[in-house]
């Protein structure tokens, strides 16, 4: 594969190997180091520190398919979880100088405080045409070990991500309230939970506490929500038995239930469908998602390598309700057999900007419906993302 190294007078060399056996040079960035896991990309234009601390992207790699990377900066509020998640970066252009108004610190100096990896001036555009065509695979990133044999070698033994359990890894230790209003009451499965799904909760007047991933049920209920919600995260879904019963207790319980993401993934398997792991995931901000219900198109944020297969769906158990205009993979459910909806997308992301966020809404006109519980303050969109 063709290589690009771009001035290395400040960023002393470093290397990318796959676990195919290629291997490219380029400059070190942020943190230096060494690092691994499944190399994805993203093709997101801005969004890059949402992207860096969104908890799905645990144990991976993240390629970001915009060339220019840094320009704006970084800042405390556009932090989806409390640190980085990715565990390494790899840009075509870094920019170690920003020009934002609202931003104080710079991605490299932010990287270097959270010692994230990442290495810059390589052809992406070639790697993701590469990851296209073989699939995802792991890698590494290193500044301190530059022989190629050795970098491959580490690349192919570091763990898979098939069958790998990560929610447990970004989980939060204790329960703890993240909002209180005179709405519903949404208890939060905690998988690796964005920041943005609870502001989202909290715009509606809800009252949102949020529990460990490996919280008993009956713990849960005895706080008497009026919703359950399961959260987004990394891993591997069917590494997850224990969760999986959990959730098909509370699929049992006629709670209104709603899941994100790998909370989808998990309802499905609850469900008796099944999941598997996509040859190469869907993570950007551009796909289009078609509402059968409605027709209507939604422009949707994407982050998993993981699907549920929609073959595996009959109609006694439940129906479609969004499909992915550019490969038809199953992105949304409505179960038959309890008040529970899921989607595969973030619809508190905001790529629309606004196209997804009425789930939100249904989710409150589930519970209305169900425990009599009206949403008594809604916060206008633009609002919500004028504060991001």
């Amino acid at each position: 594969m063709s290589q690009t190294v771009e001035n290395m007078l400040d960023n002393p060399v470093c290397k990318l190997a796959l676990a195919d056996g290629t291997v490219v040079t380029g400059s070190a960035v942020g943190f230096r180091g060494e690092t691994g896991g499944e190399l994805c990309f993203n093709t997101s234009m801005t969004g890059y520190q949402e992207i860096f601390s969104d908890p799905s992207y645990h144990g991976q790699i993240m390629m970001m398919t915009y060339p220019h990377i840094g320009n704006y900066g970084t800042a405390d509020e556009d932090m989806e979880a409390s640190r980085p998640m990715v565990s390494g970066v790899v840009v075509r252009s870094f920019s170690h100088r920003f020009s934002n108004q609202h931003r104080t610190v710079s991605l490299d100096d932010f990287m270097k405080g959270h010692k994230l990896v990442g290495i810059s001036g390589v052809d992406t555009r070639a790697l993701v045409l590469h990851i296209r065509e073989k699939g995802v695979m792991n890698a590494v990133i290193s500044s301190v070990d530059l022989d190629d044999a050795s970098l491959i070698e580490k690349a192919k033994n570091w763990p898979s991500m098939d069958g790998l359990e990560l929610a447990s890894r970004v989980s939060v230790t204790e329960a703890y309230d993240f909002a209180t209003g005179n709405g519903a009451r949404i208890a939060v499965y905690d998988f690796g939970v964005k920041q943005n799904i609870l502001r989202s909760f909290k715009s509606k007047g809800c009252s949102v506490r949020v529990f460990n991933s490996a919280t008993a049920l009956d713990t849960v209920l005895k706080w008497n929500p009026d919703g359950i919600f399961f959260s987004n995260g990394p891993g591997d879904p069917r590494a997850m038995p224990g969760t999986i019963a959990t959730v098909k207790a509370a699929m049992e319980t006629g709670i209104p239930l709603f899941g994100i993401c790998l909370g989808h993934q998990l309802l499905a398997l609850a469900a008796g469908l099944e999941v598997y792991k996509m040859f190469v995931g869907h993570r950007g901000a551009n796909h289009p998602v078609q509402n059968l219900v409605s027709g209507k198109v939604e422009v949707s944020t994407q982050n998993h390598g993981f699907a549920v297969d929609k073959e595996s769906l009959h109609d006694e158990i439940g129906e479609i309700s969004h499909i992915n205009l550019n490969d038809a993979t199953l992105e949304g459910i409505r179960f038959k057999t309890c008040p529970a909806f899921s989607v595969q997308y973030h619809p508190e992301a905001s790529p629309g900007p606004h196209d997804s966020h009425y789930l939100f809404d249904e989710f409150m006109q589930d519970i209305e419906k169900i425990r009599g519980v009206k949403s008594t303050y809604v916060v206008p969109d633009e609002m919500i993302y004028a504060a991001r």
